[in-house]
């Protein structure tokens, strides 16, 4: 077995553990399946994290925190709203295994009560990058923020499962024209037209 630095090993089996529940469901994941795909020692899952549970939590939060910064940063440096539409298909397209893991998890939720305040805090986290993604271009409406949100978790949610690029397509360039009726101001303050092209989202 090979010898990994401890912030390399750490790593290294948090994104096993999201691969591993991506493939197999939350019933794949033990300490030696980790630890074999990690390419560490089996002790090390316990040395890292302790128990099961630690790890089921560890790698939920570590998978979100990779999706914002994969996924709604790039958004985030959109110039408008297709950009910002265009930047989310291209995300969930290009890592799909982050959002199955989380999806698991979710409705793993509901059998562990133990897990809901772990995905209430991370889809919390979720709803506050989108919000301010949204107020960058003059749509500060709770209400219609919550509603793209939750359209843009189902727009995910059929990407991760199903890979349909075209009906990702559709449906992103759907929610940018809803979008485009209540943007008021760029983010400088200014009004601006909205791009009809939405840009391509690479396969």
């Amino acid at each position: 077995m090979r010898e990994v630095p401890y912030g390399d090993g750490r790593q290294a089996l948090l994104a096993s553990a999201i691969q591993i529940v991506a493939d197999q469901g939350l019933r794949g994941l033990t300490y030696r399946s980790v630890a074999a795909a990690a390419g560490v020692t089996h002790g090390s899952v316990r040395y890292h994290f302790g128990d099961w549970a630690n790890l089921v939590e560890a790698a939920l939060e570590y998978s979100a925190r990779q999706s914002i910064s994969e996924t709604l940063s790039q958004a985030d440096d959109a110039r408008d709203i297709s950009e910002f539409a265009a930047a989310l298909g291209a995300a969930v397209a290009e890592n799909p295994a982050q959002q199955l893991f989380q999806y698991e998890l979710a409705l793993e939720s509901r059998r562990r009560p133990e897990l809901l305040s772990v995905i209430e805090r991370v889809y919390a986290t979720y709803r506050a990058a989108v919000a301010s993604s949204l107020e960058k271009f003059g749509i500060d409406d709770p209400e219609l923020t919550e509603l793209a949100f939750v359209a843009i978790d189902g727009i995910v949610f059929h990407q991760a499962v199903f890979g349909s690029q075209e009906r990702t397509q559709r449906l992103l360039n759907t929610l940018r024209e809803v979008l485009a009726t209540r943007q008021t101001d760029g983010p400088d303050g200014k009004n601006y037209p909205i791009d009809k092209s939405l840009h391509s989202v690479e396969s």
